[in-house]
């Protein structure tokens, strides 16, 4: 499964790019469709089933389009999905696309966990210390978690950056038990 929403990604990733499309729009209009189609039982049977031809399927899918104003790109990536019955990939494929073009583009994705809710000036600060680490421009998710007691917690991929008194706690647990 991974490698065929890779292959789809991969490919409308050099779409976005070549074209000069809006990443962010190109993505939310897939979601919009991914949306529709995780909401409607109805959609689902209809793009997925084979006796339905093709020319059908995408009526359907032009009439939504027209609707929602998707762009031309993002209506041909879902046809080549609902004609090669791969359209129960879409939403793998939203997942490796942002990934995709995080990476052309020279994003990094940081997950930041405080114990309380972040004001603007220090969210801006936490994703300047992130840029500077990593090199890369910042997507950054807040969470809250009050069990960190203080400080917070950035994982930016893999690696973790633990500035909580949580996790100086436990640091100092540690050297005490050795």
């Amino acid at each position: 499964m991974a490698s065929v929403a890779s292959t789809y990604a991969r490919a409308f990733a050099e779409v976005v790019l070549s074209s000069h499309l809006d990443a962010d729009r190109s993505i939310a209009e897939l979601r919009t469709i991914a949306s529709l189609l995780a909401e409607s039982s109805d959609l689902r049977r209809v793009w997925e089933n084979p006796a339905i031809p093709a020319e059908q399927k995408r009526r359907v899918l032009d009439a939504i389009v027209g609707r929602d104003g998707i762009s031309k790109q993002v209506r041909n990536l879902v046809a080549v999905l609902i004609d090669h019955r791969r359209v129960h990939f879409l939403d793998p494929v939203i997942k490796q696309l942002e990934k995709e073009l995080d990476a052309r583009l020279g994003f990094a994705e940081a997950e930041i966990i405080s114990v309380r809710k972040l004001e603007d000036a220090e969210k801006r600060e936490f994703e300047a210390q992130v840029e500077k680490l990593t090199g890369k421009k910042v997507r950054a998710r807040y969470e809250q978690d009050a069990s960190l007691l203080g400080g917070a917690v950035v994982r930016v991929g893999s690696t973790i950056y633990d500035g909580s008194v949580k996790g100086q706690l436990e640091r100092m647990k540690e050297a005490i038990s050795f």
